[in-house]
This record gives structure tokens, C-alpha cells and sequence, in this order.
């Protein structure tokens, strides 16, 4: 018996177990003994049944219109289809990011880039500042392709430069205050500027050195798509579901009450 004591005390999963199962007999069992000892087993059954659907209903609801408790997928970055990361500027007319560009053979990578950037927003692509939250969300996303994903530059041979987005528009709606029911999307893109960096020396003792962009390198480029996740979908699958179960135990309460109300309106028959 010692033992067993000491394996639920030092044993989290079993603990956090048994809690669960004191909680549920002591709270929803308190509740079922008061219901069944006035009212019977039967009907104390479905009453604490359909109190507790009411109840998961109403959290539901609550956790669908707010986004909180039990969550499905966070809004991600992946990396867009067929094409990821550009190589060249050159490419952009292949992933369909621009209609056309000129880029001259003789051109540096400084002045591929520049002309590169004049092409993305002339085609209706915004450049995020870097106050903006989301372009570190990106350059994040950006950072996990490149250094995990596609295993192309580790940390420190690389420095995103610029990010610039285009889509995620969200309709129908009125106006901007108004946009409840705005449950579709437009396509959310976001390309990641990242230019090399010399390699530099690194001596004992000091602080380390400012990167340098390798003016030599053309410009890189990756290519993601904004995965929209699904936070709410299990708090909507848990007010449907408990809805539904809460209106029929609803229903059948009534249909009872008729039957009773009926049956005592009844003139008993004489013997």
C-alpha cells in the first residue's frame, strides 16, 4: 500500500489521472445523487446530462468567438508551390510573382536587387517596415525553410533584407468594422529578401563583426504561403456537437412533461 502511494506521488500522469477522476465523480456525481434522490435515476440522469451539454454549449461558444481554449492549428508561414526559393531575380516571371522584368547582363547584384524590388512593388507587392511584427513572423518562417527545410546557408552566411506581402484580403464585408462574417481569403503571399555575407574572422575576446553583404552574390529569394491553420475548428465542433445533444435531451425532457402533464389530466377510469 506504501508503495503504491509513493507511485502516484511521484508518478505526474497517474496523479494528474486520479485528479481528473475525483473531480468528475465528486463534481458531476454530487450533482447526479441530488438530481436522482428527488427526482429519480432515470430522469436525474438526463437533467445532469443535459446541464452539463448546456454548459459545454455555452464554453464553446465562448472559446469559438474568442479563439481560446482547446485550439487547432496556428496561422503559419509554408513554402509556396512549385517554386521556393529564387536563385536570381531573373526567375521571378517563372514563380509568377511579377509579369515581366529586365534584368541587363552586365548589371550588379546591388543594382539586380534594386531592380528586383522596383518590380515587386510596381506589381502591387508591399515592403513591410521593420516596425511591423510580421515581417520578423516571416523572416522567422524564411530562416526554418533556408536553414532546416532546404538546408541551403546555416546561421551567419546569410541577412534578410526586405520582406514584401501581397493578398490576404478577407471577404464579404462592409467596411473595415464590420467584417464578422468575412470567412473567406484571398491567397496571402510573402517573398523574404536574403543577401550573403562575407565571411569574417572572428578573434578571441571580441565582440563579433558587423556582417558585410557580399555586394558579389545575387540577391535570394523565398517564396511562402500564409497557412490560415485552424484555431477555432475543434471550440466550433464542440458548440455544434454539445448544441445538438444539448436540443435533443432538451426535446425529450418536453416530450416527458407532456406525457406526464397528459396523464394527469386524465379522469381515472371508475370501477
Amino acid at each position: 500500500m506504501l508503495s503504491t502511494l509513493l507511485a502516484v506521488g511521484w508518478e505526474p500522469e497517474i496523479r494528474g489521472a486520479i485528479v481528473v477522476i475525483i473531480g468528475v465523480v465528486t463534481l458531476m456525481g454530487s450533482v447526479y445523487l441530488l438530481l436522482g434522490t428527488n427526482v429519480g435515476a432515470r430522469l436525474g440522469f438526463t437533467i445532469a446530462l443535459a446541464g452539463f451539454f448546456g454548459w459545454m454549449f455555452t464554453m464553446g461558444a465562448i472559446w469559438w468567438a474568442y479563439g481560446i481554449g482547446l485550439q487547432g492549428r496556428q496561422p503559419t508561414w509554408k513554402p509556396a508551390e512549385p517554386i521556393t526559393i529564387i536563385r536570381d531575380a531573373k526567375y521571378f516571371t517563372d514563380a509568377r510573382l511579377v509579369d515581366s522584368i529586365v534584368l541587363e547582363d552586365s548589371a550588379t547584384a546591388t543594382q539586380a536587387a534594386a531592380t528586383a524590388e522596383e518590380a515587386l512593388e510596381n506589381a502591387d507587392w508591399e515592403k513591410l517596415p521593420e516596425s511591423d511584427p510580421g515581417r520578423g513572423q516571416a523572416i522567422a518562417a524564411a530562416d526554418d525553410i533556408i536553414q532546416n527545410k532546404a538546408q541551403e546557408l546555416a546561421v551567419g552566411e546569410y541577412q534578410a533584407v526586405s520582406v514584401f506581402t501581397r493578398g490576404g484580403e478577407r471577404w464579404p464585408k462592409i467596411n473595415d468594422s464590420l467584417d464578422f462574417f468575412a470567412f473567406f481569403h484571398k491567397p496571402h503571399y510573402a517573398v523574404v529578401e536574403i543577401a550573403l555575407i562575407k565571411p569574417q574572422l572572428s578573434e578571441p575576446g571580441r565582440a563579433p563583426a558587423t556582417p558585410v553583404i557580399d555586394s558579389t552574390q545575387p540577391h535570394r529569394y523565398v517564396v511562402m504561403l500564409r497557412d490560415l491553420g485552424s484555431r477555432r475548428q475543434p471550440a466550433a465542433f464542440i458548440t455544434l456537437g454539445s448544441g445538438l445533444i444539448f436540443g435533443v435531451l432538451c426535446m425529450m425532457l418536453h416530450r416527458r412533461d407532456q406525457v406526464v402533464a397528459l396523464n394527469r389530466s386524465a379522469v381515472p377510469a371508475k370501477v
